[in-house]
């Protein structure tokens, strides 16, 4: 069988997977290599646009929990007790890491990107020259684009159960503002930017403020500015405002917003940035 199969395999006797089953642990851990280094990826986005996940190295992420007890470790003063090993060696990798950020072996981290003290989980792909602000989180298994600003306070969702869930996806040139949530398999489109504070999941509406038309549910398209924001709506118990992400500028295709331009975006519609 190939790594797949066997992989697949392990994972259908996952309640009698322990630290003691060697060759199951092999095979795992040849996966977790495979993400830290970038040969394999939990999800992609095919030729559709769609999300396609792969379940199987989902499963292996999983198994590893089972395969491995808590160790002690030891970075500078810092003691840590857990399953899994944090990542290393990112001079070599081109990637910049400030004091405070940390990222777990079996995540991805592409050429230039830059982490400020935040971190990141296992099965996370961070795409090339992204920055990974101050405090914000990359939660297990989501995909970041190259070129992606998480800023400050960010945080990103992760998902590992079930094994096909999608992922929080952000894909190319998005801005992700301060204290945005973007969880639960979300999804920001290419060259999008979220305004500080919105919250995306996909039970939240994205409508288009100049049509009024509900456009997705949990997923900003391409080149669009967004925010969060509220809509009324009547109950047997009264009149409410729910959260609803609304749209309110459209970009250029291939538009990369500028932080001057993007601010005055904003403040012409009342959003503080």
């Amino acid at each position: 069988m190939d790594l797949e199969a066997r992989i697949g395999n392990w994972f259908s006797h996952l309640a009698e997977m322990g630290p003691d089953h060697v060759e199951a642990r092999r095979d795992v851990e040849l996966v977790i290599t495979k993400l830290d280094d970038g040969q394999l990826r939990v999800a992609d986005i095919d030729a559709t646009g769609s999300v396609v996940v792969h379940e199987w190295v989902k499963q292996a992420i999983l198994l590893l929990f089972r395969l491995r007890g808590l160790e002690r470790h030891e970075v500078g003063p810092f003691e840590y007790v857990d399953k899994l090993d944090l990542k290393t060696d990112y001079e070599r990798r081109g990637v910049r890491v400030v004091p405070g950020a940390s990222a777990r072996r079996g995540s991805y981290l592409s050429p230039g990107v830059i982490l400020m003290p935040s971190y990141v989980n296992i099965g996370a792909w961070v795409g090339a020259n992204t920055m990974v602000d101050t405090w914000a989180t990359v939660g297990s298994c989501a995909q970041i684009g190259a070129n992606v600003h998480l800023a400050g306070g960010v945080g990103i969702g992760g998902v590992l159960e079930p094994a096909n869930a999608v992922p929080v996806v952000i894909e190319d040139d998005a801005f992700i503002g301060s204290r945005c949530m973007v969880v639960e398999g979300a999804r920001v489109g290419r060259g999008s930017v979220l305004g500080a504070g919105t919250i995306l999941n996909p039970s939240i509406p994205v409508i288009d403020a100049a049509t009024g038309e509900e456009v997705s549910r949990g997923y900003v398209p391409d080149y669009c500015v967004a925010v969060m924001a509220q809509r009324r709506r009547e109950f047997a118990g009264g009149e409410f405002f729910l959260p609803c992400v609304l749209i309110i500028q459209r970009l250029s295709e291939g538009e990369r917003h500028n932080k001057v331009a993007l601010n005055e975006i904003l403040r012409d519609h009342g959003v503080a940035t």
